[in-house]
C-alpha cells in the first residue's frame, strides 16, 4: 500500500499521527551530443575549353622571275638545275601543368546559444475535505524535518 492509499483508508484516533509529504516535480537538465547532419566535401574536375592565340614565325618560299639582259643568255652554261633550300617554322608544343588554385581550410566552428524550453511541472498541494466543523490549526515548521 502506498503512502496515499493509507491516508485515506485509515481510522485515526485523537493522539494519532500522521505524515503526509508533499511533492512537485523538478526538471533535471542532461544535454547530450547528437548527429544531426553530415556533410560531405569532395573535389569537382571541370573541363573548361580555351582558345589561345600563339604567334610563331614560318618561312616560306619566293621565287621571283626576272627577265636576263639578251647579252647574258648565250654565257650562262654551267647551271645548276636544282636547288634545295630549308623552309622552317615554329611548332607549338603545349604541355600542361598543375599550379595551386586556392587553399581551402575545412573546419567546425561552436557557438553558444540559449534555447527555452517550455514544460509543465506538477506539485502537489495539501487540501482539506471535512465534514462537520472541525478545528484545524495550521503550523509552518521553521525546520523541514
Amino acid at each position: 500500500m502506498n503512502e496515499d492509499n493509507r491516508f485515506e483508508r485509515a481510522i485515526y484516533t485523537a493522539d494519532s499521527k500522521f505524515n503526509l509529504q508533499l511533492r512537485e516535480e523538478q526538471f533535471k537538465i542532461q544535454k547530450k551530443q547528437m548527429k544531426i547532419s553530415e556533410v560531405t566535401v569532395h573535389k569537382e574536375i571541370l573541363t573548361e575549353e580555351k582558345t589561345i592565340t600563339v604567334p610563331i614565325i614560318r618561312e616560306e618560299l619566293v621565287i621571283q622571275k626576272k627577265p636576263l639582259d639578251p647579252e647574258f643568255q648565250g654565257k650562262i652554261s654551267n647551271c645548276i638545275d636544282t636547288i634545295r633550300i630549308p623552309i622552317s617554322e615554329e611548332r607549338i608544343d603545349i604541355s600542361k601543368h598543375k599550379t595551386f588554385l586556392e587553399d581551402v581550410k575545412i573546419y567546425k566552428h561552436q557557438f553558444h546559444e540559449t534555447k527555452s524550453i517550455e514544460m509543465k511541472l506538477k506539485k502537489e498541494k495539501l487540501h482539506l475535505k471535512t465534514t462537520g466543523n472541525p478545528r484545524v490549526i495550521y503550523k509552518q515548521s521553521k525546520n523541514p524535518s
